[in-house]
């Protein structure tokens, strides 16, 4: 398994964020982290990229521990938060050489990743602009690009199609999938569509607990994945 956890909780103050989640996730997985606003997803990411510590239970990325070897999972993981980090007065290879190099991705390599990288996304036609001028979705492809420059063998992705258009949302869908086949990917969504058009499995949180994990197929039986979301978070 390249993502393991096992009794994760989180609490701030009195409000338990999560509360013993456990689950794993293996190499050409797309595995959706389905849940309301609120519900705990985000929480879940940063413990997973080593960004905010957990309260109790254990996290292993590739059998590495979050606790003694972080660095070592940094560099496996390959992270685009919600609000999509970016250097706007950058260039779009500009902006992937410097991400690049911030991973310690030697000449040759570099170029050879932020090249790739480029294709990978379709930003071929907009290498040459500033990052700020682009469009939202053009923007998260950057993101993306910047999540994959240094080869990581996780993916996590928090709501990465939030605030696009139909059309960006399908371009980005694809992306995505083709990123899955040989890599590990998390992505969190409030929206039952994302999670049908680009996962074979869904983990649904509600109020920082665990309710569901199983295949979209099963997950789908007898109605609507909206229906059956509905069902099971009203039940908590």
């Amino acid at each position: 398994m390249t993502i393991e956890i096992k009794n994760l909780t989180k609490i701030y103050g009195q409000q338990k964020a999560l509360d013993n989640v456990s689950l794993t996730a293996s190499q050409g997985e797309i595995v959706g982290l389905l849940g309301p606003n609120g519900a705990g997803k985000s929480t879940m990411m940063k413990i997973i990229t080593c960004f905010i510590p957990p309260t109790s239970g254990e996290v292993k990325i590739c059998g590495f521990d979050i606790f003694e070897e972080p660095m070592e999972i940094k560099s496996l993981i390959g992270y685009l938060p919600e609000q999509n980090p970016l250097y706007t007065d950058l260039y779009v290879r500009e902006s992937l050489e410097f991400t690049a190099g911030i991973h310690g991705l030697k000449s040759k390599e570099k170029k050879f990743r932020v090249e790739q990288m480029i294709e990978t996304v379709g930003l071929t036609k907009e290498v040459n602009k500033k990052i700020g001028t682009l469009s939202k979705g053009y923007k998260q492809r950057v993101g993306l690009a910047q999540a994959m420059i240094h080869n990581p063998k996780v993916l996590i992705l928090d709501e990465p199609t939030t605030g696009l258009d139909p059309n960006q949302i399908i371009e980005i869908r694809q992306i995505i999938n083709r990123i899955g086949k040989e890599k590990t990917v998390l992505l969190s969504t409030h929206i039952m569509q994302e999670v049908e058009a680009m996962c074979s499995r869904a983990v649904i949180i509600n109020n920082g607990r665990l309710v569901a994990d199983d295949s979209i197929e099963n997950l789908s039986a007898g109605g609507s994945m909206e229906k059956k979301f509905r069902e099971i978070t009203s039940l908590q």
